[in-house]
């Protein structure tokens, strides 16, 4: 959410950057906001106003008792009770219009950053880099599912019989993958000087407005019935909200810190077969990234926690690349995003597998939460990034690790947590499976 103060004086530049963003409909927000703030100082100052006449009405009052002036005290006291009243209707205005203002507020979205390519979609994003070889073997590589069920590693069956569609059992030396990866990755950013944590997995409707917009919210939080708690869509909500409403010291900058968590998403809307399988679901696992830190360190931070992510895919050999997202796939709360793709050889494509994000002071404007200043405190800029979120990572490990014989190689750094095993072996051969 940006300052309004900044929105007053920088109206054209807040409306081009909603033209930026395709979002032309929120142009007369712009002004409506504006308006709404040069009415609410009137009638704060008229509130003032009446307060100054009030004190100087009552202690008048005082001064005319002792003199004996009992019907001019009478008189005063009558026109201090008129203010009082008039003074009550003003706050209950100026409580009426900061509402309006912060509705219209939080539906402005951020200013994007100057490097941030102009797209309608995430149809234009922009290839920045790639890393890692992308291979396709001389071999058929069969569907995800295809090569879980080789290893008797997935029940979507039950699990839809369970819980419905979107939900799996993982079994066996699958599900020994999943937790192997995550634990990995749990390590991998701790060897990078990042403190684990393990967060509330549910939340209140102020920290979820905090950290996310409305349109976010209403396509994926889950909320529990009859209470204000929400099932968190990932750990950065919980991890950005611990913060809420504090005062950081300056030397205890940047927070850094990495969490696992579950996470929870509605994933509305009809998918293509692509994204059958285990990669949309309603339930899933993560370790994620978050940065508090000072202004001017935000986008040092996000070169770092990108890269993060593909050096953990490059140490599991899996071909990866960043996707810059263009001015009309960002979120409104972000000044600067990109997307992880990691390289599918059945698809013989790219498919997301991590999202990193710069919010500038959004998320803690919202949620209060400042660092101590000299003279003044300000606001702190949060980041956020995925290191790896299984099962969709599963998708692209089996796909780029699966030998030809139809076992899957598991790379050094994560055999320690697979019993010192150096391959997966399968119960049958999936290759032989129609993968269509």
């Amino acid at each position: 959410m940006l300052d309004i103060k900044f929105v007053c004086d920088n109206k054209e530049l807040v409306k081009e950057n909603i033209k930026k963003k395709f979002q032309d409909e929120k142009l007369p927000l712009v002004d409506e906001v504006v308006n709404l703030y040069d009415e609410i100082r009137r009638v704060k100052l008229e509130g003032d106003n009446l307060r100054n006449k009030r004190n100087v009405l009552s202690k008048e009052i005082g001064n005319l008792i002792k003199q004996g002036k009992k019907d001019e005290a009478e008189k005063n006291k009558e026109l201090v009770r008129i203010d009082g009243e008039k003074i009550v209707e003003l706050e209950k205005k100026t409580e009426v219009l900061d509402k309006k203002i912060t509705e219209i507020m939080m539906q402005i979205p951020n200013i994007i950053d100057k490097s941030v390519p102009i797209g309608r979609d995430d149809t234009e994003n922009v290839e920045i880099e790639k890393f890692g070889e992308p291979k396709v073997p001389n071999f058929n590589v069969p569907y995800h599912t295809d090569i879980m069920e080789s290893f008797g590693g997935i029940d979507m069956d039950s699990a839809g019989r369970v819980s419905g569609n979107g939900f799996y059992y993982l079994i066996g030396d699958i599900a020994r993958l999943h937790s192997a990866i995550l634990s990995y990755a749990r390590d991998f950013m701790i060897n990078r000087g990042f403190t684990y944590c393990i967060p509330p997995y549910m939340i209140h409707g102020d920290v979820v407005s905090g950290v996310m917009s409305f349109p976010e919210m209403e396509a994926m939080m889950y909320k529990i019935e009859g209470e204000d708690l929400y099932l968190i869509g990932t750990s950065e909500h919980s991890m950005i909200g611990r913060f809420k409403e504090q005062i950081i010291e300056k030397e205890k900058l940047p927070i850094t810190m990495t969490s696992y968590s579950p996470c929870f998403r509605k994933e509305k809307g009809a998918h293509g077969i692509e994204e059958r399988g285990v990669y949309r679901i309603h339930q899933f696992e993560k370790q994620e990234m978050i940065v508090v830190c000072e202004p001017e360190d935000a986008m040092k931070w996000y070169e770092i926690l990108w890269k993060n992510t593909v050096d953990f895919f490059r140490s599991l050999e899996i071909p990866v690349r960043q996707l810059e997202c263009c001015s009309g796939d960002l979120a409104d709360l972000k000044v600067k995003s990109c997307d992880i793709e990691a390289w599918s050889p059945r698809q013989k494509k790219y498919f997301e597998v991590g999202s990193c994000s710069n919010l500038s002071d959004a998320q803690a404007r919202r949620l209060k939460i400042r660092i101590k200043g000299e003279k003044e405190n300000y606001f702190a800029y949060t980041l956020n990034n995925t290191c790896v979120a299984p099962p969709r990572m599963l998708i692209a490990f089996l796909e780029n690790l699966l030998m030809e014989d139809g076992s899957v190689k598991i790379p050094e750094p994560l055999r320690m947590y697979m019993g010192g095993m150096e391959r997966l072996i399968p119960k049958y051969n999936c290759l032989i499976k129609d993968s269509k």
